[in-house]
């Protein structure tokens, strides 16, 4: 998926590579907490930093860095787009409203914290985290008003599934980078991402909200109700039906499906294969999927084509502070390999008794502690552990990003603003957000360490 340059011989002695390595990412981890400084700016300044103390001349490390952060955006960047332009649509078609209309308006007060996680996965397969939060919110309070029931017993199902979505199952913006900077195949890491998925929302969803409710029962704030008596987030004069919208959604993760079924259970050269392989490609399954979603969500809910012209380009200016991080955390990932560094640290870790996957999953949580950042924490992470995972088959790749996945959402804390977005949501205090939020996040990281750690003993 990437095109990267490949490891040359080492610039410097290996006790100085390792100082680069720690240096650079100590001062990332600095620049971010300590100074507040944009992850974009703060992954570069590292990045020439460690190519500084790793011997590497200006150019060389110009080079080096430029190199990573046009790769990056050649791949991961359009799908990033394409995402954000069906999850936009999805949102102001009032597609996203249907859905969790449909799926609430069928199930009992005892199974809803049930149906909320899937609400929260199914919107969050196509959007970032914090546009399917500010989403999900009004319906979650909502919810809660009508049904009587606790706020903690619907909203943390549907944040599970939200944040689950967003930390194993492309196409968010951090498995991809993972993806690509880990060279696993996409195909293996999205059914073994939903495989793992699934019982780690239902863990960190619906089971652990009984006790979140218990710890912290609070009733659901007056929030939203004078934007939309309904709690709908959409601009269109209808909604699109519940079944095209469906289709719709799921598209692109039926097409990838396709193409690693075909990839295991049809001969290499064939006609299908070829096909399949084809619309299978993340770049052609989302590219599909947004220009079906032009009439399946904007049309079909009435939107008219200027309208439509808006909605699309306004979801590109909200990822392209996401877009600059994941660039440059590529251009990172770059310099480590060409000074060198990056074999060295896999050398280490290979000839160490610690597992990979638990190795990796321990490095996410690191940086994610220090940093708040999921994504910086994905990419950083993914791009020390790239030679590592050249060494592994496909599917203990694919394993590698799931458990850096699960690492990058560790204990959200007072540095990550989706707790601060939580907190003001839903009008608790910030031990009772650690209560919550912070213990169901680590829950789901915990969870699916654990999971991938019992499938790669059986694949």
């Amino acid at each position: 998926m990437f095109t990267a340059l490949e490891a040359t011989t080492p610039t410097a002695p290996g006790g100085q590579l390792i100082l680069a390595a720690l240096v650079g990412i100590a001062v990332i981890v600095l620049l971010i907490t300590r100074f507040k400084l944009h992850p974009f700016l703060a992954l570069t300044i590292g990045s020439l930093l460690v190519g500084a103390i790793g011997r590497m001349n200006l150019a060389e490390m110009l080079d080096s860095y430029s190199s990573g952060v046009g790769a990056t955006v050649a791949s991961v960047g359009v799908l990033i787009a394409l995402g954000a332009i069906i999850g936009k649509l999805l949102a102001d078609s009032g597609g996203a409203d249907r859905i969790v209309d449909t799926l609430v308006g069928k199930a009992s007060p005892r199974a809803l914290p049930w149906a909320m996680a899937l609400v929260g996965a199914i919107i969050g397969l196509p959007m970032f985290f914090e546009i399917g939060l500010v989403l999900l919110v009004p319906v979650i309070l909502l919810v809660s008003r009508r049904s009587k029931l606790p706020l903690m017993r619907v909203g943390i199902p549907a944040l599970a599934g939200l944040s689950t979505m967003h930390a194993m199952v492309p196409p968010h913006p951090g498995p991809l980078a993972a993806i690509g900077l880990l060279r696993a195949d996409l195909g293996a890491t999205l059914g073994l991402g939903i495989l793992i998925a699934v019982p780690t929302v239902i863990i960190a969803g619906p089971l652990f909200s009984t006790l979140a409710a218990r710890w912290v029962p609070v009733e659901a704030p007056d929030l939203f109700m004078d934007t939309d008596a309904e709690g709908r987030s959409g601009i269109a004069p209808r909604r699109p039906g519940f079944a095209m919208t469906m289709v719709t959604v799921l598209l692109p993760v039926v097409l990838m499906m396709g193409k690693a079924v075909a990839d295991i259970f049809t001969s290499e050269g064939s006609t299908v294969r070829d096909v399949l392989d084809f619309i299978g490609q993340p770049v052609f399954a989302l590219l599909i999927t947004a220009l079906l979603a032009i009439f399946t969500l904007g049309r079909a809910s009435g939107l008219d084509k200027d309208a439509i012209s808006d909605s699309i380009g306004n979801a590109l200016p909200p990822i392209a502070g996401i877009l600059l991080i994941v660039a440059a955390g590529g251009g990172f990932k770059q310099v480590l390999i060409d000074t060198g560094i990056a074999d060295l640290l896999a050398h280490g870790i290979n000839s160490s008794h610690l597992s990979p996957l638990l190795m990796a999953w321990l490095v996410a949580v690191a940086i994610r502690l220090a940093t708040g950042s999921a994504t910086v924490a994905t990419v950083t992470t993914a791009g020390i552990l790239e030679p590592v995972a050249a060494s592994l088959p496909p599917t203990q790749a694919a394993l590698m990003v799931l458990a850096v996945g699960s690492g990058s959402v560790f204990f959200s804390h007072v540095n990550d603003a989706g707790f601060w977005l939580i907190k003001e949501y839903f009008g608790v205090s910030v031990g009772q957000n650690i209560k919550t939020w912070s213990v169901m996040e680590s829950i789901l990281s915990v969870t699916g360490l654990v999971l991938v750690l019992l499938v790669s003993v059986v694949v």
